[in-house]
C-alpha cells in the first residue's frame, strides 16, 4: 500500500460517493474531509454513520477518521462516539482501527474511554 497525501474536496465528494456506493471514493473523501474540513462535527457525524457500512474498508476508514478528528480538531462528541467505538472493539475486521481511534481520543481530547 502506498501513502497518498489527502487532497481537499471531501466535503463536496463524500455525499455523492456514499450515494453511488463507491467504496474507494467514500474512503478517499472521508480521509480528505478529516484532514481538510474545518467542521470537525460534520466529519465526525459522517464517520459515525459509515461505521455501519457493509464494506469493511469503509468501516475501517470511518474508525480511522474518528481518530483523525480527535487529533486534528481536538474535538469529539464523547457521549456519542465512545460507546459506538467501544461496541466495535471485538470486530475482527476493524477492531484495531477502533482501538487506535480510542487511543487518539484519549490522547488528544479530554475524553475518558
Amino acid at each position: 500500500m502506498k501513502y497518498v497525501e489527502p487532497q481537499p474536496g471531501g466535503r463536496e465528494q463524500l455525499p455523492s460517493a456514499v450515494a453511488a456506493g463507491d467504496v474507494a471514493a467514500i474512503c478517499t473523501a472521508l480521509i480528505s474531509a478529516a484532514f481538510h474540513e474545518d467542521d470537525g462535527k460534520w466529519v465526525q457525524d459522517w464517520a459515525l454513520e459509515l461505521l455501519a457500512h457493509p464494506s469493511a474498508d469503509v468501516r475501517h476508514t470511518a474508525a480511522l477518521t474518528v481518530g483523525h478528528v480527535a487529533r486534528i480538531h481536538r474535538y469529539i462528541d464523547h457521549d456519542l462516539v465512545v460507546p459506538r467505538l467501544q461496541a466495535l472493539l471485538d470486530d475482527p475486521e476493524i477492531g484495531g482501527a477502533v482501538e487506535n481511534a480510542l487511543d487518539d481520543i484519549r490522547m488528544f481530547t479530554d475524553a475518558e474511554t
